[in-house]
């Protein structure tokens, strides 16, 4: 299987992994390509996560400052806009 380019968004991770899964479902490739396919299918699942964990803390930074919508880093520094 050929390396892969970082995705840049969730929507590029989550559609290279639905198309790893359904490539895996098809049950065509040899073990080896299978072990390295659900390797690669961890870590975009790994990547996910973690947008969507930081995702989540945006959203509660927001909802945590009464109506008064800023945005900041999860370091706590303001966003420029």
């Amino acid at each position: 299987m050929a390396s892969r380019k970082k995705p840049q968004d969730f929507e590029q991770s989550l559609a290279a992994l639905e198309a790893l899964v359904a490539k895996m479902e098809k049950g065509d490739l040899s073990l080896e390509d299978s072990l390295k396919a659900f390797e690669e299918g961890v870590q975009l699942t790994r990547e996910c996560q973690a947008r969507l964990q930081a995702a989540e803390q945006r959203v509660q930074v927001l909802l945590a400052q009464n109506g008064d919508v800023r945005y900041e880093n999860l370091d706590g520094s303001e966003q420029e806009d």
